[in-house]
């Protein structure tokens, strides 16, 4: 028996309202009512209880990449950050674009996560934006999302048809949205620190178009339409009027997004390298305001592992991405929550969790008797400095090697288990 009676925490379960000090019960790994007998007694005096977190943006590289990261130490860094579901990307090698390949991450994740996986389907074939992927075989199978993350579908009417398509088989699209033409080439934000390294601009326009796009065809096939990783002012400001409308369209913001500039790129440290780019401050201002006001409503890490060798490469040839699962959490509560005071707790922990459940249609995160135990202890108010060499990840490619921060995850419980505990 997996029995647990967390004692005097402050629960904050959004989803049902809950913010209040109160214990907490799991019997045989489900959310209880009563404490059993023989339950292990957890005191989480000074510390938020919470479902479990869950991000919906991550790369666990397997198959094919397992020099970056494996699905095991993928997961064991989600559950250092305090996340206990995960959703993989399919742009692995080879991409996750049928049947098979789905049903191999899943299975995969069952042998070797320590967290829950979910996978997406690709919307096309190899992820190359040309034929439409087996959409309906691969719902059956088990995908909760469609995205050719990394890519975008350039194709109009192809687009246009994947939606039908994605309708019909009830699954929400996840787009990165990235307009080809105009990034061919481009390392990082079009703008004043791109002229002044001599490097190829990527104007913020690339994003935005698609965007718009999304907004457009989201709003004519009334179908979700979830815009990944938001790094433009302008595409707030896109969503926040179209969500005034009524349009099923979402997007989510990532921590580097919310905390880094181009001008970071300065020093050639290919670490702050990313797909979007990090861009101004007036870009972070308004993804912040955006968040602050319910346009963008959920928050996740886009967690992207390379190699030491690959990061270490010329800014021109290193690959884009940087972790995130292990710090993301401590960012959002830094920045948002203390810093910026933007955000109430109990409107963070539903950005980390009812919101993205909601969008994917998961039965997750929430602390509902008879539900999972999947569950989250925090500390709001811990002040820690991250160092990249404890990481549970394969990789160490972080720009916030050093950062101080106030708030992490202490403990992560799934299925009544706990999986991870900070180490006193």
């Amino acid at each position: 028996m997996n029995s647990l009676h967390i004692k005097n925490g402050r629960a904050i379960d959004p989803a049902n309202n809950v913010d209040e000090v109160r214990d907490l019960f799991v019997i045989n790994g489900k959310i209880a009512d009563h404490a059993a007998p023989n339950a292990e007694i957890i005191d989480a005096t000074g510390l938020v209880i919470a479902p479990g977190l869950i991000d919906i943006h991550v790369h666990l590289r397997e198959p094919g990449q397992t020099h970056k990261e494996t699905i095991a130490s993928g997961t064991a860094a989600a559950a250092a950050g305090g996340f206990t579901t995960v959703v993989a990307m399919p742009n692995t090698t080879p991409p996750t674009d049928t049947v098979e390949r789905l049903t191999w991450v899943l299975e995969q994740a069952k042998k070797t996560g320590v967290v829950h996986v979910y996978s997406t389907g690709a919307l096309t074939t190899s992820l190359a934006g040309k034929e439409i992927a087996p959409i309906e075989a691969m719902a059956a199978a088990g995908a909760i999302a469609l995205t050719d993350d990394g890519h975008c579908v350039q194709d109009l009417k192809l687009m246009r048809e994947v939606v039908l398509r994605a309708k019909k088989v009830g699954l929400p699209i996840m787009d990165h949205c990235q307009e080809a033409c105009l990034t061919a080439g481009s390392i990082m934000h079009e703008g004043e620190w791109s002229d002044r390294l001599g490097l190829t601009g990527w104007p913020s326009l690339a994003e935005e178009i698609i965007v718009a796009r999304n907004i457009m065809l989201a709003e004519e096939m009334n179908h979700p339409i979830h815009c990944q990783h938001i790094s433009s002012g302008t595409s707030v400001r896109l969503i926040r009027e179209a969500r005034s409308r009524g349009v099923p369209i979402t997007g989510e913001a990532s921590p580097h997004h919310i905390t880094l500039t181009d001008e970071m790129l300065k020093e050639g440290d290919a670490n702050f390298k990313v797909n979007p780019p990090l861009r101004t401050q007036e870009d972070i201002d308004a993804i912040i305001e955006g968040i602050a006001d319910g346009t963008l409503t959920i928050l996740a890490s886009d967690h992207a592992p390379h190699a030491l060798s690959e990061k270490k490469q010329p800014l021109d040839q290193a690959p884009f991405g940087m972790l995130g699962l292990e710090t993301e959490l401590a960012v959002f509560l830094t920045t948002l929550v203390h810093q910026k005071k933007i955000l109430s707790f109990s409107k963070l922990i539903a950005m980390l969790t009812i919101n993205p459940a909601q969008l994917l249609r998961l039965n997750a995160g929430r602390l509902t008797l008879g539900s999972t135990a999947d569950i989250t202890l925090i500390d709001p108010n811990l002040h820690w400095t991250y160092d990249r060499e404890t990481s549970a990840s394969l990789s160490r490619n972080t720009p916030y090697h050093g950062y101080q921060f106030q708030g992490r995850a202490v403990r992560t419980i799934v299925d009544g288990h706990t999986i991870w505990k900070l180490k006193e």
